[in-house]
């Protein structure tokens, strides 16, 4: 089983930031790269999340708030915390295909990918076409 994965960003829908209201990954996102991950996705029919610096693995269906938490703001503690998620959420898929930009790619996500337990089954790929 395989499933497509990249990270969040700060760009996200303001209009959402004092509503309250829980909306999935696709409603809160607005950067391009982001919107063009998730399209790609949707229309290749392929399982895939985002990576929160809150929530950690945050598939399609799922709701939560806006959040504002940079990468460089998560303390130890939480980051252990994100790991835990991570690997509990992503623990059956036998193929992990992590997109990102290698030159935005803040150091948080790299030591993750580093000290998962599923480091093994994880693809870093850069285009969109790798998406398949």
């Amino acid at each position: 089983m395989r499933i497509y994965l990249t990270h969040c960003s700060a760009k996200k829908n303001s209009s959402l930031k004092y509503s309250g209201k829980k909306v999935t990954p696709d409603k809160l996102y607005t950067a391009t790269p982001i919107r063009r991950f998730m399209e790609q996705c949707e229309k290749k029919k392929v399982k895939w999340a985002i990576f929160s610096d809150l929530y950690s693995v945050w598939f399609p269906k799922i709701k939560h708030k806006w959040y504002e938490k940079p990468p460089d703001k998560v303390t130890e503690r939480e980051f252990k915390k994100l790991l835990k998620y991570f690997e509990r959420r992503l623990r059956d898929y036998d193929e992990i295909y992590f997109y990102h930009n290698p030159g935005r790619f803040p150091c948080l996500y790299k030591i993750l990918l580093r000290e998962t337990k599923l480091r093994n089954k994880i693809t870093l790929f850069t285009h969109l076409r790798g998406i398949v």
